[in-house]
């Protein structure tokens, strides 16, 4: 967890930068680095690693050509593909709303600190962050993959995380992507596209 919350601390230094220019590879190595997670959870979480990273291909795919997200999106515009399924800014989107499940997920676990239970604070990031953009069959999907979620201490010990440094770590996480989401939300309703789609 430390590799990722250094990865989004760099992200966060560009998008306070006086004239912000994200990358598309920035974004989408940072981004890759929770596939590992997932691959921890793949029981539970088996559905969201496989949209997850099928996007972040699609993202890191779109590096190679395009520089940086504005630049990606306004691509998308020009072409009249932006809301299309499978466009790269329709990932961004997702992808972003997965951090901030990722984001709330985290200060959930912040909160409670000392409970032994993932399942209750990834459920209310879900209900809270992904739940109102999710279709019915993905919803009962997600609930099923959410209620089979391991302990938290079973997580921290595949991780080969203390209690004491997976703390750092997540808060290291939400302070640096708080400013990385707001960027992507500022950059989206710059272009007239809203958040919420």
């Amino acid at each position: 967890m430390e590799t990722v919350a250094d990865a989004f601390k760099g992200l966060a230094a560009t998008v306070n930068s006086r004239k912000p220019q994200v990358t598309v590879k920035q974004f989408s190595d940072a981004c890759s680095l929770f596939s590992g997670l997932f691959g921890i959870l793949d029981t539970s979480f088996k559905f969201a690693k496989i949209d997850y990273v099928s996007k972040l291909n699609d993202l890191a795919a779109a590096s190679r050509s395009i520089s940086t997200l504005e630049e990606m999106i306004d691509k998308d515009i020009e072409a009249g593909c932006v809301k299309k399924y499978g466009s790269h800014t329709r990932n961004l989107l997702k992808v972003k709303q997965g951090l901030e499940m990722i984001k709330v997920l985290c200060e959930e676990l912040l909160a409670t600190e000392g409970d032994d239970s993932l399942k209750d604070a990834a459920i209310k990031a879900y209900n809270q962050v992904l739940f109102p953009h999710h279709q019915y069959n993905i919803q009962k999907a997600c609930a099923t993959g959410l209620n089979s979620l391991p302990s938290k201490s079973l997580v921290l010990l595949l991780l080969g995380e203390a209690e004491e440094t997976i703390n750092v770590h997540l808060q290291s996480y939400v302070t640096a992507s708080t400013p990385a989401i707001a960027y992507l939300d500022k950059l989206f309703l710059s272009k007239n596209l809203g958040i919420d789609w």
